[in-house]
Protein backbone atom coordinates (compact mmCIF):
# COMPACT_ATOMS: atom_id res chain seq x y z
CA UNK A 1 0.00 0.00 0.00
CA UNK A 2 1.21 3.56 -1.18
CA UNK A 3 -0.11 6.72 0.19
CA UNK A 4 1.15 10.25 -1.21
CA UNK A 5 0.43 13.14 0.89
CA UNK A 6 -0.45 15.81 -1.14
CA UNK A 7 -0.73 17.89 2.32
CA UNK A 8 -4.30 18.39 3.28
CA UNK A 9 -5.13 14.54 1.43
CA UNK A 10 -3.74 11.51 1.41
CA UNK A 11 -4.34 9.54 -1.85
CA UNK A 12 -3.45 5.42 -1.75
CA UNK A 13 -2.10 4.51 -5.33
CA UNK A 14 -0.70 1.44 -6.94
CA UNK A 15 2.00 1.45 -9.82
CA UNK A 16 2.96 -1.77 -11.70
CA UNK A 17 4.94 -2.33 -14.86
CA UNK A 18 8.16 -0.22 -15.74
CA UNK A 19 9.03 3.04 -13.69
CA UNK A 20 10.46 4.56 -16.73
CA UNK A 21 7.45 3.27 -19.15
CA UNK A 22 5.07 5.28 -20.87
CA UNK A 23 2.32 6.08 -18.42
CA UNK A 24 -1.20 5.05 -18.22
CA UNK A 25 -3.42 6.15 -15.26
CA UNK A 26 -6.54 4.89 -14.27
CA UNK A 27 -9.31 6.34 -12.72
CA UNK A 28 -12.39 4.32 -11.03
CA UNK A 29 -16.14 4.54 -11.20
CA UNK A 30 -18.12 5.84 -8.19
CA UNK A 31 -18.55 3.29 -5.36
CA UNK A 32 -15.05 1.52 -6.54
CA UNK A 33 -11.42 1.15 -5.76
CA UNK A 34 -8.38 0.43 -7.61
CA UNK A 35 -8.92 -3.38 -7.65
CA UNK A 36 -11.43 -2.44 -10.18
CA UNK A 37 -8.67 -2.68 -13.33
CA UNK A 38 -6.89 -6.06 -11.66
CA UNK A 39 -7.89 -7.87 -14.80
CA UNK A 40 -7.03 -5.78 -16.86
CA UNK A 41 -4.00 -4.59 -16.24
CA UNK A 42 -2.12 -7.97 -16.25
CA UNK A 43 -3.14 -8.16 -20.03
CA UNK A 44 -1.74 -4.71 -21.32
CA UNK A 45 1.83 -4.59 -23.15
CA UNK A 46 4.89 -5.11 -20.74
CA UNK A 47 7.20 -1.61 -20.64
CA UNK A 48 4.19 0.45 -19.38
CA UNK A 49 4.33 2.52 -16.20
CA UNK A 50 0.82 1.86 -15.05
CA UNK A 51 -0.82 4.08 -12.29
CA UNK A 52 -3.93 3.06 -10.19
CA UNK A 53 -5.50 5.63 -7.28
CA UNK A 54 -8.60 5.74 -5.02
CA UNK A 55 -9.94 8.91 -5.12
CA UNK A 56 -11.27 10.46 -2.17
CA UNK A 57 -13.50 9.14 0.34
CA UNK A 58 -12.78 6.05 -1.95
CA UNK A 59 -10.91 2.46 -1.26
CA UNK A 60 -8.06 3.38 0.88
CA UNK A 61 -7.37 7.02 0.42
CA UNK A 62 -8.58 9.67 3.15
CA UNK A 63 -12.43 10.67 3.30
CA UNK A 64 -12.62 14.52 4.10
CA UNK A 65 -15.96 16.38 4.60
CA UNK A 66 -18.20 16.44 2.03
CA UNK A 67 -19.45 17.83 -0.44
CA UNK A 68 -16.69 17.48 -2.82
CA UNK A 69 -17.01 19.53 -6.05
CA UNK A 70 -15.09 18.17 -9.26
CA UNK A 71 -12.49 20.86 -9.37
CA UNK A 72 -11.20 19.34 -6.76
CA UNK A 73 -11.53 15.75 -7.99
CA UNK A 74 -9.62 17.04 -10.73
CA UNK A 75 -7.01 19.09 -8.49
CA UNK A 76 -6.43 15.92 -6.89
CA UNK A 77 -5.79 13.88 -9.99
CA UNK A 78 -3.71 16.51 -10.74
CA UNK A 79 -1.57 17.07 -7.46
CA UNK A 80 -0.89 13.27 -7.61
CA UNK A 81 0.70 13.44 -11.23
CA UNK A 82 3.12 15.81 -10.35
CA UNK A 83 3.60 14.65 -7.25
CA UNK A 84 5.09 10.81 -9.43
CA UNK A 85 6.89 13.26 -11.53
CA UNK A 86 4.18 12.07 -14.21
CA UNK A 87 3.68 14.00 -17.67
CA UNK A 88 2.26 12.79 -20.89
CA UNK A 89 0.29 9.98 -19.61
CA UNK A 90 -2.64 8.55 -21.32
CA UNK A 91 -5.69 8.79 -19.03
CA UNK A 92 -8.46 6.36 -18.96
CA UNK A 93 -11.54 7.09 -16.82
CA UNK A 94 -14.14 5.28 -16.02
CA UNK A 95 -17.86 6.79 -15.27
CA UNK A 96 -16.61 9.71 -13.07
CA UNK A 97 -13.35 8.71 -14.00
CA UNK A 98 -13.73 9.66 -17.38
CA UNK A 99 -15.23 13.27 -15.75
CA UNK A 100 -12.27 13.44 -14.04
CA UNK A 101 -10.04 12.68 -16.94
CA UNK A 102 -11.71 15.32 -19.16
CA UNK A 103 -11.33 18.23 -16.59
CA UNK A 104 -7.60 17.43 -16.57
CA UNK A 105 -7.41 17.60 -19.46
CA UNK A 106 -8.64 20.93 -20.16
CA UNK A 107 -6.75 21.90 -17.40
CA UNK A 108 -3.46 20.23 -18.05
CA UNK A 109 -2.16 19.11 -21.33
CA UNK A 110 1.16 19.24 -20.61
CA UNK A 111 0.24 16.07 -17.93
CA UNK A 112 -2.74 14.12 -20.56
CA UNK A 113 -1.49 13.23 -23.65
CA UNK A 114 -4.25 10.91 -24.46
CA UNK A 115 -7.77 9.98 -22.77
CA UNK A 116 -10.12 6.80 -22.70
CA UNK A 117 -13.34 7.98 -21.88
CA UNK A 118 -14.67 5.25 -20.80
CA UNK A 119 -18.40 4.77 -19.81
CA UNK A 120 -18.67 8.09 -18.81
CA UNK A 121 -20.36 11.27 -20.31
CA UNK A 122 -19.62 15.28 -20.29
CA UNK A 123 -22.48 15.37 -17.93
CA UNK A 124 -23.89 12.19 -16.10
CA UNK A 125 -27.47 12.41 -14.99
CA UNK A 126 -29.32 15.92 -13.41
CA UNK A 127 -29.02 16.97 -10.21
CA UNK A 128 -32.19 15.87 -9.20
CA UNK A 129 -31.72 12.25 -9.60
CA UNK A 130 -27.96 12.60 -7.91
CA UNK A 131 -30.51 14.38 -5.20
CA UNK A 132 -32.47 11.67 -4.77
CA UNK A 133 -29.88 8.91 -4.68
CA UNK A 134 -27.30 11.38 -1.72
CA UNK A 135 -30.71 10.60 0.37
CA UNK A 136 -30.98 7.46 -0.08
CA UNK A 137 -27.53 6.80 0.95
CA UNK A 138 -27.69 8.87 4.04
CA UNK A 139 -31.00 7.74 4.96
CA UNK A 140 -30.03 3.94 4.53
CA UNK A 141 -26.34 3.34 3.65
CA UNK A 142 -25.14 1.98 0.52
CA UNK A 143 -26.97 -0.93 0.89
CA UNK A 144 -30.28 0.99 0.40
CA UNK A 145 -29.19 1.25 -3.48
CA UNK A 146 -26.80 -1.64 -3.63
CA UNK A 147 -29.41 -3.82 -5.90
CA UNK A 148 -30.33 -1.19 -8.15
CA UNK A 149 -26.72 0.03 -9.36
CA UNK A 150 -25.78 -3.30 -9.11
CA UNK A 151 -28.49 -3.48 -12.65
CA UNK A 152 -26.71 -0.56 -13.69
CA UNK A 153 -23.67 -1.67 -13.45
CA UNK A 154 -23.70 -5.28 -15.04
CA UNK A 155 -25.75 -6.98 -17.72
CA UNK A 156 -28.37 -9.94 -16.21
CA UNK A 157 -26.06 -12.92 -17.44
CA UNK A 158 -23.08 -11.78 -15.42
CA UNK A 159 -25.50 -11.05 -12.06
CA UNK A 160 -26.69 -14.25 -12.49
CA UNK A 161 -23.94 -16.42 -13.21
CA UNK A 162 -20.53 -14.84 -12.48
CA UNK A 163 -19.09 -16.64 -9.15
CA UNK A 164 -17.05 -12.93 -8.04
CA UNK A 165 -20.74 -10.71 -8.62
CA UNK A 166 -21.15 -10.56 -4.80
CA UNK A 167 -18.11 -9.40 -4.57
CA UNK A 168 -18.75 -6.42 -6.55
CA UNK A 169 -21.71 -5.83 -5.04
CA UNK A 170 -19.70 -5.88 -1.44
CA UNK A 171 -16.89 -3.42 -2.95
CA UNK A 172 -19.96 -0.34 -3.53
CA UNK A 173 -21.35 -1.54 0.11
CA UNK A 174 -18.39 -0.82 2.00
CA UNK A 175 -17.67 2.31 0.10
CA UNK A 176 -17.52 4.94 2.87
CA UNK A 177 -21.23 6.29 2.56
CA UNK A 178 -19.62 9.96 3.16
CA UNK A 179 -17.15 9.40 -0.31
CA UNK A 180 -19.77 8.15 -2.55
CA UNK A 181 -22.48 10.58 -1.45
CA UNK A 182 -19.26 13.99 -1.95
CA UNK A 183 -18.34 12.11 -5.50
CA UNK A 184 -21.78 12.31 -6.18
CA UNK A 185 -22.43 15.97 -5.33
CA UNK A 186 -19.41 16.73 -7.87
CA UNK A 187 -21.05 14.59 -10.89
CA UNK A 188 -24.56 16.20 -9.97
CA UNK A 189 -22.83 20.06 -10.22
CA UNK A 190 -20.40 18.98 -13.22
CA UNK A 191 -21.73 20.04 -17.23
CA UNK A 192 -18.44 19.69 -19.35
CA UNK A 193 -19.91 20.07 -22.63
CA UNK A 194 -18.63 23.11 -23.54
CA UNK A 195 -14.87 22.40 -22.00
CA UNK A 196 -14.54 18.65 -23.87
CA UNK A 197 -15.58 20.03 -27.05
CA UNK A 198 -12.62 22.52 -26.95
CA UNK A 199 -10.20 20.06 -26.52
CA UNK A 200 -8.11 18.25 -29.44
CA UNK A 201 -5.94 15.10 -28.15
CA UNK A 202 -6.16 11.56 -29.16
CA UNK A 203 -9.05 9.84 -27.61
CA UNK A 204 -10.89 6.82 -27.28
CA UNK A 205 -14.49 6.37 -26.18
CA UNK A 206 -15.75 3.08 -24.66
CA UNK A 207 -19.38 2.14 -24.36
CA UNK A 208 -20.96 -1.29 -22.81
CA UNK A 209 -24.12 -2.15 -24.78
CA UNK A 210 -25.87 -3.29 -21.70
CA UNK A 211 -24.56 -0.63 -19.62
CA UNK A 212 -27.86 1.44 -18.11
CA UNK A 213 -25.89 4.20 -16.00
CA UNK A 214 -23.93 5.74 -19.52
CA UNK A 215 -25.51 3.93 -22.26
CA UNK A 216 -23.69 3.78 -25.56
CA UNK A 217 -25.42 6.39 -27.45
CA UNK A 218 -24.62 9.18 -24.15
CA UNK A 219 -20.96 8.00 -24.12
CA UNK A 220 -20.78 8.36 -28.58
CA UNK A 221 -21.95 11.93 -27.99
CA UNK A 222 -19.26 12.76 -25.65
CA UNK A 223 -16.46 11.65 -27.95
CA UNK A 224 -18.07 13.26 -31.08
CA UNK A 225 -17.43 16.43 -29.62
CA UNK A 226 -13.68 16.23 -29.66
CA UNK A 227 -12.96 15.75 -32.84
CA UNK A 228 -10.90 12.72 -34.51
CA UNK A 229 -12.24 10.63 -31.25
CA UNK A 230 -12.48 6.93 -31.75
CA UNK A 231 -15.66 5.19 -30.36
CA UNK A 232 -16.15 1.28 -29.28
CA UNK A 233 -18.57 -0.73 -28.34
CA UNK A 234 -17.99 -3.62 -25.77
CA UNK A 235 -21.04 -5.99 -26.73
CA UNK A 236 -22.75 -7.72 -23.83
CA UNK A 237 -20.66 -5.65 -21.25
CA UNK A 238 -22.29 -3.11 -18.90
CA UNK A 239 -21.14 -0.10 -17.14
CA UNK A 240 -17.65 -1.57 -15.83
CA UNK A 241 -16.51 -3.74 -18.63
CA UNK A 242 -13.37 -3.87 -17.93
CA UNK A 243 -14.99 -6.32 -15.01
CA UNK A 244 -17.24 -7.82 -16.93
CA UNK A 245 -15.15 -8.49 -20.63
CA UNK A 246 -11.60 -7.46 -19.28
CA UNK A 247 -9.59 -9.54 -22.03
CA UNK A 248 -12.21 -7.19 -24.81
CA UNK A 249 -11.40 -4.51 -22.67
CA UNK A 250 -7.28 -4.86 -22.78
CA UNK A 251 -7.74 -5.44 -26.79
CA UNK A 252 -9.20 -1.94 -27.20
CA UNK A 253 -6.90 -0.09 -24.99
CA UNK A 254 -3.83 -2.13 -26.21
CA UNK A 255 -4.87 -1.16 -29.75
CA UNK A 256 -5.47 2.38 -28.75
CA UNK A 257 -2.28 2.78 -27.44
CA UNK A 258 -0.47 1.24 -29.95
CA UNK A 259 -2.06 3.85 -32.33
CA UNK A 260 -0.95 6.81 -30.81
CA UNK A 261 2.23 5.30 -30.24
CA UNK A 262 1.91 5.44 -26.39
CA UNK A 263 4.45 1.99 -25.43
Amino acid sequence: MTLADLGDLRLHYREDGDPAGAPVVFANALGTDLRLWDAVVPRLPEGLRIIRYDKRGHGLSECPPTPYAMGALVRDAERLLDHLGVRDCVFVGLSIGGLIAQGLAVKRLDLVRGMVLSNTAAKIGHPRMWQERIEQVRQGGLEALADEVMERWFSRAFREHDPDFPLWRTMLTRCPAEGYIGCAAAIAGTDFYTPTSGLRLPTLGIAGSEDRSTPPDLVRETVELIHGAKFELIRKAGHLPCVDSPEVYAEVLTEFLGEIGHG
